[in-house]
């Protein structure tokens, strides 16, 4: 037993430190195609917040893994429509919502780069331009960064995705 936790605590402590560098996940996109403000942003429908950023491009564009990981979820939402969801360096949730259509399976493991479906319009996307949600979530949460503010606590977990590219900084 006391082996089995010292492994866990190992392989948890190596996925902290390694490295997290990530791409823009839409194929020729650029850092003026999405509004860095988005992050964060209230008031926001039914979610309150809004805890990631709209990256716009034309419908069926090809959406990259903005990092490498395992595909821990391919498959529809009410609100994000058809999403897929990778867990990356750092126990980090890549999220990406209102897909056109999703190639990954769950489980499979994607590489940075790799073509994993394409930007679309489902979820509450449907009567609005074609764009991807990307939220980053971290599973191993950031005290430090809780505030007061409208669901404020949640930014222990939410990480503003466009600061992870370092091209738009």
């Amino acid at each position: 037993m006391k082996r089995l936790l010292l492994l866990l605590l190992l392989l948890f402590v190596t996925g902290l430190f390694m490295p997290s560098d990530a791409i823009i996940p839409i194929k020729n996109a650029k850092c003026n195609d999405w509004n860095a403000k988005t992050f964060w942003f209230e008031p926001w429908g039914t979610s309150g917040v809004h805890k990631g950023i709209d990256v716009f491009a034309k419908e069926g564009t090809p959406l990259l893994a903005a990092t490498s990981g395992w595909v821990t979820y391919s498959g529809d939402i009410s609100k994000g429509g058809k999403v897929i969801a990778i867990l990356g360096p750092k126990w980090r949730i890549h999220y990406y919502a209102h897909l056109k259509d999703i190639s990954p399976t769950l489980g499979r493991w994607v590489s940075q780069g790799d073509e994993i479906g394409s930007v679309g319009r489902t979820g509450n996307a449907i009567n609005k331009p074609a764009h991807l949600h990307y939220s980053v979530l971290t599973l191993a949460p950031y005290p430090w960064r809780a505030t007061t503010e409208t669901q404020g606590w949640k930014k222990m977990f939410y990480l503003d995705p466009a600061s992870a590219f370092g091209v738009c900084g």
